[in-house]
């Protein structure tokens, strides 16, 4: 059997190269349109019942606090108390022990003075994509105002209507890219994929379940 020449390789290699920075200017600049989506300023948001808080976790590894969850609690603090949104669907995290972003989540809300009964968890967002197709699909909101940092909100607005959820975002304060530069750059990569798991794989959350109403919980 004859070895690929030399040439032959090196052109293949090239050309994987180049289809895959397609790819990624491609998913970016698609993500990117979403960004007239994205919000700065409350008054520029239609009513919404329920506003969907994206998490992360409250603290670094060092311990320290992290300010995109920080940020964050404060944008969806504001956004409930402008009247905005009725309730907060925050969706995040738990499937470690001692690791629950969701319930972290409505301590921080209900401590910047959101009641407990409007603030609801959701355990399954694994994932942005968990997140949003779960909105719709386990908490019956075929609209959201979503709650993050702007990059973020970009990519969750695209998912979301990919998946038929009519959805605008509330942006929170970003962090200075100096001090998260793992987070910025992993962006990147999060943008091909999800403009693979909208476009090419229609993936599905790990986990869905029986539908759940959103109306007051009680106090935590």
């Amino acid at each position: 059997m004859r070895r690929p020449r030399p040439r032959t390789v090196l052109g293949c290699l090239i050309d994987a190269i180049s289809l895959g920075a397609f790819l990624l200017g491609l998913s970016w600049w698609r993500v990117a349109r979403c960004r007239v989506l994205a919000h700065d300023q409350v008054e520029q948001l239609p009513k919404r019942r329920v506003a969907l808080v994206l998490g992360c976790s409250p603290v670094l590894r060092d311990g320290s606090p992290n300010w995109f969850f920080n940020n964050r609690m404060d944008a969806a603090a504001e956004l409930w108390k402008s009247g905005k949104v009725e309730y907060l669907l925050v969706s995040g995290d738990n499937r470690f022990r001692n690791y629950d972003e969701p319930t972290e989540m409505k301590k921080a809300l209900v401590a910047r003075g959101i009641p407990a009964a409007k603030v609801v968890c959701d355990f399954a967002g694994i994932t942005t994509l968990d997140s949003v197709v779960r909105a719709k699909a386990v908490f019956d909101q075929e609209s959201v105002t979503i709650v993050s940092q702007r990059f973020h909100n970009e990519r969750a607005i695209y998912l979301a209507r990919a998946f038929g959820i009519d959805a605008v975002g509330y942006n929170a304060a970003d962090v200075p890219v100096s001090s998260a530069p793992r987070t910025y750059l992993r962006e990147v990569l999060s943008r091909q994929r999800a403009w693979l798991d909208a476009n090419i794989l229609r993936r599905q959350p790990r986990h869905l379940g029986p539908h759940v109403a959103i109306a007051d919980q009680p106090p935590v």
